[in-house]
């Protein structure tokens, strides 16, 4: 007769169902410690909220900002993300006499990110014409310097600290971990969209002053709690008279694939379709249905609930062998009924529409993003699994730079046209600009299941039933 289990028992395997990198915790890298480790997350997740979220309805209702400016200095930190895997690669090949690969990494990053975010309040407002410059284009020069600095340590942090978590964790919880890792970068960026929206529910410049001064402080506390004492140095793996293939060599063998091209493709697409609507969401909010800034800053934390959902439904049907391509699809099909609700949400004057579209927009983003880097792991299986997976980070965040600048541009031009009357009665108002590029997001999607159809009669990407799942080198 079996010995009936106890209660800690029965806890710990509850734990484990509900959360499959509940078990990530290991002799080698205890749970305590990658718990610490992954709050560098928190920091990238809280610059996020900044750029994409809170800054974007400011900026443009607040102060005056053209739309079409601040979507293009939103887009700058997105367009540097395909050096990721330049960084990625420096990071594996860093030569050092100290014995640190990932550290001067983590530590630029975290300083590069620090600058960015403490010029950037006055730049912003000597952008907004509240300063007086001598220099032409001196706001525009300031802010753009502002949000690359910002991008540009976001995407060195996280590659450099994701890349010291895969070092760290033993390879049977190398997946776990980065799955923790995640789930530590959207619950940091929901706490910091509730967090800011709180502090700047009665909006002055004085406060956007301070909120973003104190994200550059907490940003610096945050990250050097993260990485102290976590690399271990070992001069063995930084020597100077080591070896290592080029950057072009390993991106070329790569590059030879034939499936990988179709998948990358799906990526672009249905990136664009997801991500054309990151810089209109809180001003559609704001604008169209008169919510506060408060009550648009915390559309970010429904974005990231909606992410969350979709993340762990992956895990759990990627675990019982899914076909990733098939729930890709599924994501896409998502995002084209969060879309429609978006656009019914105007006309309807239904603020808990448009909040029901917004989940569902990162529930279907959420699950898109997973299947199609759970395929792009299993074409890593040849080997050059850093190439494949920095290919897939850069093609996905190039589509939404450039996505997110086309949406903003689309935006003013058609709300000029029907603001002078020159689409008819029935796209007269603000409305109309913003509705465009929603049918635009929704068309894109429909050409990404298009584009996932062949890869889902291949059916190269199906997965073997497990009980564990996890995101290796998963970008943000």
């Amino acid at each position: 007769m079996s010995k009936a289990k106890s209660f800690q028992d029965v806890w710990r395997e509850l734990g484990q169902q509900i959360l499959p990198f509940a078990d990530a915790g290991t002799k080698e890298l205890p749970l305590g410690r990658l718990l610490r480790l992954s709050m560098f997350q928190v920091s990238v997740g809280m610059a996020a909220v900044l750029i994409f979220g809170t800054l974007n309805r400011v900026m443009i209702v607040e102060l005056g900002i053209p739309t079409w400016l601040v979507a293009t200095m939103a887009s700058l930190p997105l367009l540097l993300a395909p050096f990721r895997a330049l960084i990625g690669f420096k990071s594996d090949t860093h030569r050092s006499h100290l014995g640190w690969r990932r550290v001067p990494f983590l530590w630029m990053g975290t300083l590069v990110q620090f600058g960015g975010l403490a010029i950037m309040p006055f730049s912003l407002l000597l952008l907004a014409g509240d300063g007086r410059a001598a220099v032409p284009f001196a706001g525009e020069a300031a802010a753009a310097l502002a949000f690359l600095l910002v991008g540009y340590g976001m995407h060195m942090t996280q590659t450099a600290g994701l890349a010291l978590a895969t070092d760290l964790a033993p390879k049977e919880t190398r997946p776990r971990v980065v799955a923790l890792l995640y789930v530590t970068l959207l619950v940091g960026t929901g706490v910091s969209a509730v967090v800011f929206g709180y502090l700047l529910e009665d909006f002055t410049q004085v406060k956007l002053i301070q909120v973003i001064q104190g994200a550059a402080g907490a940003t610096m506390a945050i990250n050097l709690f993260a990485m102290y004492k976590q690399e271990p140095r070992d001069p063995s793996r930084t020597r100077f008279d080591v070896e290592h293939p080029t950057f072009r060599q390993s991106w070329n063998q790569f590059a030879a694939g034939g499936r990988a091209s179709r998948l990358l493709v799906a990526v672009g697409l249905g990136t664009a379709g997801f991500s054309m609507q990151d810089i209109l969401l809180e001003p559609y909010g704001g604008q169209i249905l008169r919510l506060t800034v408060s009550e648009t800053t915390h559309l970010t934390a429904l974005l990231a609930f909606g992410g969350l959902v979709g993340f762990t439904w992956a895990a759990r049907a990627l675990g019982r062998g899914a076909d990733s391509y098939k729930l890709a699809g599924f994501g896409a099909l998502a995002g084209i009924g969060a879309f429609s609700a978006v656009v019914f949400a105007a006309p309807l004057e239904s603020a808990l529409l448009f909040r029901v579209g917004t989940v569902l927009i990162g529930f279907g983003g959420g699950l898109f993003s997973v299947c199609t880097l759970t395929a792009a792991m299993e074409l890593a299986e040849t080997g050059d699994s850093g190439v494949a997976l920095g290919a897939w980070g850069a093609v996905q965040a190039t589509s939404m730079g450039v996505a997110i600048a086309c949406g903003g541009a689309i935006r003013d031009a058609v709300t000029n046209l029907a603001t002078q009357g020159a689409l008819g009665p029935a796209l007269t108002g603000p409305a109309a600009g913003y509705s465009v590029v929603y049918h635009l997001e929704i068309a894109l999607l429909f050409a990404t299941l298009i584009a996932v159809g062949p890869l889902v009669r291949i059916g190269g990407a199906k997965r073997e039933p497990s009980s564990k799942f996890g995101l290796a080198e998963l970008p943000g």
